[in-house]
């Protein structure tokens, strides 16, 4: 009884853990493209977002359902073996996100959890146990219509907003009070995000204390601690900010305009929104970059940057199968090791951890350096413009043309 308590107290550790990558590995779908226009300081910004998934994660538990009673059938894993084969996942979701945010990708944190759980489960336990429809119709559809849905609404809205205000292009900063509307869209988005991803780690301890009869499977419900600690876990993420992949999404997919940025967080907070009513765990990374590309399209002579966009498409492919094979050799060494297994599992998790963030330090971003141009001004909102000529020099003016 005292190995299953402390196994689930590492599995309750670890999906702390994974929830805290998710918050930082995500601050970029909010606050990117407010950071990259100027409508926010960068440390201001993430404070904010952090303080909106905060409350975003106590606003819905519908995403939680379906990871705790929907995606897996606990009724075929027993007590035992269970536990162990969510850390297993876990350690695969971790891998993933810590790699990815190395490498400034912005991937579905999402999706690693799904693939990591799914790839354990296969091998810990086999087909049965998964629910294909669940995860066919809840993760993989909402893959692929989530961020094409977003490009869409970002693209007419980026259209609209520049067909509405067209009499201000020949005007410098004509649409400036768009940085305006950006801090509410930016905000709404931090919020909807509280309400997605927040509840994945819910939905993950929730399955575990099922698991192992701690709380019942007819209520599905996460507890009121569970959902304070994924909420405030997933807040200290955020507040520490994603650097590399702030810059990925601000600067490296279009150059992004006040107008745009507004565009394409509307369009992110909507779909995100409809999404968590709906009980859609859909990858909110996807969903911005979705926006950032349709908005960067939306915009007469805004270039997208291709070659960037076929490396995040990449990383979006490989995430559930990468996941899914590191969750699978982590419930390998369980189903080989037993109890041993998930010690030798915790031991390679740090190792992992420690690994990919030391040689991050090797090339630090910082909020001083993801994007320079935008943090070293210190403009946030209101855009500097030259001050017109005083009283005084246009007297001085009009003496001189009547001497002349």
């Amino acid at each position: 009884m005292e190995s299953a308590a402390l196994v689930i107290v590492l599995v309750i550790g670890l999906a702390l853990f994974f929830d805290f990558t998710n918050g930082f590995h995500d601050t970029a779908n909010a606050m990117a493209t407010p950071i990259a226009t100027g409508a926010l300081k960068p440390k201001v910004a993430v404070l904010l977002a952090a303080c909106l998934n905060l409350v975003g994660a106590f606003l819905s538990t519908e995403v939680a359902k379906t990871i705790s009673g929907g995606m897996i059938r606990e009724d075929q894993l027993s007590p035992e073996i269970f536990p162990p084969i969510i850390f297993a996942g876990l350690i695969g979701a971790i891998t993933w996100n810590m790699l990815t945010w190395l490498l400034g990708l912005p991937s579905s944190s999402s999706h690693a959890l799904f693939g990591g759980l799914i790839g354990a489960t296969l091998v810990g336990v086999g087909v049965s146990a998964i629910d294909t429809g669940v995860v066919l119709s809840k993760v993989i559809l909402p893959a692929l219509i989530a961020p094409l849905t977003a490009g869409i609404i970002a693209f007419t809205v980026t259209k609209i907003a520049y067909g509405v205000t067209r009499r201000y292009d020949t005007k410098a900063d004509g649409r400036d009070g768009f940085r305006w509307g950006q801090i509410f869209t930016s905000s709404l988005v931090a919020l909807a995000h509280g309400t997605n991803d927040a509840q994945k780690t819910m939905g993950v301890i929730t399955l575990a204390l099922i698991t192992v009869g701690w709380q019942s499977a007819s209520d599905p419900d996460p507890h009121i601690w569970v959902v304070f600690a994924c909420a405030i876990t997933i807040a200290l993420g955020t507040y520490m900010g994603g650097w590399r992949i702030i810059r990925t999404l601000g600067k490296g997919l279009t150059d992004v305009k006040p107008a745009q940025g507004f565009s394409a967080e509307t369009s992110t907070a909507a779909t995100i929104l409809a999404s968590s009513a709906l009980g859609f765990a859909l990858s909110t990374t996807q969903v911005a970059s979705g926006s950032v590309i349709g908005s960067g399209l939306g915009r007469r002579g805004s270039t997208v940057r291709w070659n960037t966009v076929g490396r995040i498409m990449i990383g979006w492919v490989l995430t559930l199968p990468a996941a899914g094979a590191v969750g699978a050799a982590a419930a390998l060494i369980v189903v080989w090791l037993g109890g041993w297994g998930v010690a030798v599992d915790a031991v390679i998790a740090v190792a992992i951890i420690l690994g990919l963030f030391l040689r991050s330090r090797r090339d630090s971003v910082t909020s001083a350096n993801a994007m320079s141009e935008v943090a070293d001004s210190g403009a946030a909102v209101k855009v500097p413009r030259k001050p017109g000529p005083t009283r005084r020099q246009r007297r001085l003016e009009r003496s001189g043309k009547d001497d002349a």
